[in-house]
């Protein structure tokens, strides 16, 4: 690696001019020292390289405005952080110099070295936030206070400037020394628990950081979550593309399904409910084993960003799960890791499916004219496509139509429609703003942001996304008694089979104790019994339930269509979207932000049930 020149006067001064011009900077520095400026902030977090130190510099290198301090010319340092100081806290008012360091191996003690009267409730939010670590983290007995002292570094360590040096240029000095309880003896890192210890941390330095911005700036932050990196490393984006490359090398639910739908159904009929033939499914084009390998050589221990690391963490859990179910398929032990993926079904969700089928009567369509089929779907898919188009000339889809497909749906941005299916006229409304006004929607616009994982999906994204789909039909008057019914029923068949019910038997509970028709009560049964069983079918029920309580509190509806995710995940979006990490929507649906949309939203805000969702 090249030698980096002491920090002359000069070469302070080439500094400078990058900041003037760029509003951002990323070089190398003396003795294998950085600065990485990206975002006008009037805050600096500061580190000094230091031997046998092993995890605390990893607590700043995911800032967006952060500075180590190499192991060679520290009085060069000083002289870059006043003339930095002194041209930023021009523009901001103020400029917080925050350093961490580890304390001594036996420490206990969290200490704020800061202007306690200056910076009161930057101080205190800090104190705070570090108060409830020993709640967070079981096992941990730790003592957090502020020490208002002019000496604001280690003890062994010389002061980043004076105090009189510091109101000169504008500056605030504050340090935080960090008990190193996330290593051992050996100076060996405990991996699982230091990820979290710094997560925690770094979120309730954001918090602080947002403070002082708040009141002593004129920093224009919206929140904490935009003080992170708003660009990702590189290490970020290459993992994203492996994890989304190893999900592509297979699709899913194509593989879980049966490929002879249609000879189990005729001998099903045939039988009069008896005969269940074998399901076969099609041959895997992967090999799970070195699936898993390559899952598990992805680093995703390298990524510092408290929020990509979670995210990915999740991501390969998921994975893992989905690719061993793929070796199960047929056996018992594919209904148990069903259940683990899906996360069972709850009393509630049961209770709310047992409530819809008691007050919501199955519906019949007796007028042939209101029946269209497969091509007349298809045209009606590919009018939506043209209006996605309208908005963004990008936009490309392909619908199929196939006969070794027993349900519709959406894979990899794709509609596949079954060759025998038929639908009313106002189903269809609901079935386009379904599987494409919802899931060809959110998966091209996931496609647009920087991150694969927002278009293929993150971890457990699927009751949101189903969710929406279905709210979409509510949307548009198009969600009929018999849609609802059907998700109640998979709740109620995906129950039965937790308790061992067999085909049959889940047939005739839905046929006969609920009233549905022979050709629902199949294809029910048939796509829970999948696999061995596979309960995915409860997250469309699930999702409503969970999104129709999300929006009775918040108003963000068009951030829920930005890619595939899930509900818990709302805030991270938001964060990457402060961050200006994620793109704005490329594509809307029609429905949205119509007067329509709004009267409903209201409805549901003021305590609409499920039942009365249904169109009338």
């Amino acid at each position: 690696m090249q030698e980096i020149p002491d920090l002359s006067e000069n070469y302070i001064q080439q500094i400078l001019t990058i900041l003037k011009e760029n509003k951002e900077i990323s070089c190398m520095l003396p003795g294998m020292g950085i600065l990485h400026i990206e975002k006008e902030l009037p805050y600096l977090v500061i580190y000094r390289k230091k031997s046998n130190d092993k995890g605390t510099k990893r607590f700043i290198t995911s800032e967006s405005s952060y500075m180590v301090i190499g192991n060679r010319d520290f009085a060069g340092y000083r002289n870059l952080l006043i003339a930095i100081s002194n041209l930023l806290s021009v523009e901001m008012k103020s400029y917080l110099l925050f350093e961490i360091y580890a304390g001594n191996e036996d420490s206990q003690k969290l200490r704020i070295k800061g202007p306690a009267e200056k910076l009161p409730t930057s101080l205190e939010t800090l104190q705070k936030d570090l108060y409830t670590i020993n709640e967070v983290f079981t096992g941990l007995y730790l003592d957090t206070e502020i020490v208002d002292t002019v000496h604001r570094r280690a003890e062994d360590s010389e002061d980043l400037m004076s105090i009189e040096e510091a109101k000169n240029c504008g500056a605030v000095l504050v340090s935080l020394e960090i008990p190193p309880v996330y290593r051992n003896e050996n100076n060996k890192l405990y991996p699982v628990f230091f990820r979290n210890f710094k997560d925690f941390l770094i979120k309730a330095m954001h918090r602080s950081f947002f403070d002082f911005i708040r009141v002593q700036t004129t920093g224009g932050v919206a929140s904490f979550n935009a003080l992170g990196r708003k660009y990702l490393k590189q290490v970020v984006f290459d993992i994203d593309k492996q994890l989304a490359d190893i999900e592509k090398s297979y699709q899913f639910l194509w593989l879980v399904s049966p490929a002879n739908i249609h000879e189990i159904k005729e001998e099903f009929f045939k039988s009069k409910y008896q005969n269940v033939l074998d399901y076969h499914y099609r041959l895997l084009p992967v090999d799970p084993d070195i699936l898993k390998r390559r899952l598990y050589n992805l680093k995703i221990e390298d990524i510092d960003d408290p929020a990509m690391s979670y995210l990915f963490r999740e991501k390969r859990e998921e994975l893992d799960m989905q690719i061993t179910m793929l070796g199960e398929r047929g056996s018992s032990n594919f209904l148990y890791d069903s259940i683990r993926l899906y996360k069972g079904v709850d009393r509630q969700l049961c209770e709310e499916a047992q409530n819809i089928l008691n007050e919501v009567p199955e519906e019949t369509y007796n007028e042939s004219n209101d029946i269209i089929d497969a091509k007349e779907f298809s045209s009606l898919a590919r009018k939506e496509f043209d209006y996605f188009k309208q908005q963004d000339a990008n936009f490309n889809c392909k619908v199929h139509i196939r006969k070794d497909v027993n349900v519709m749906m959406v894979s990899h941005g794709e509609l596949y429609i079954p060759a025998d299916y038929e639908m009313s006229r106002i189903e269809a409304e609901a079935l386009i703003q379904h599987e494409v006004g919802t899931h060809v929607l959110t998966y091209y616009n996931g496609s647009r942001q920087p991150l694969k994982q927002l278009s293929i999906g993150l971890a457990d994204y699927d009751p949101l996304q189903e969710g929406l789909a279905v709210m979409s039909e509510f949307m548009v008057d198009g969600l009929t008694a018999n849609r609802l019914r059907i998700l109640a029923g998979r709740v109620l068949a995906g129950q039965a089979v937790l308790e061992g019910a067999n085909f049959q038997e889940i047939f005739r509970l839905l046929k006969m104790d609920y009233g549905f028709s022979a050709e629902r009560a199949f294809n029910i049964t048939s796509r829970i019994m999948q696999g061995g069983g596979f309960i995915k079918d409860i997250i469309y029920l699930k999702g409503l339930v969970l999104l129709k309580e999300h929006l009775k509190n918040y108003d963000d509806y068009e951030i829920l269509l930005a890619g595939k995710y899930g509900i818990k995940h709302t805030n991270i979006i938001r964060e990457l979207t402060d961050r200006k990490v994620l793109e704005p929507l490329r594509i809307k649906p029609r429905f949205l932000h119509s007067e329509q949309m709004f009267e409903k939203l209201k409805l549901i805000r003021n305590g609409l049930s499920l039942p009365q969702m249904v169109c009338k």
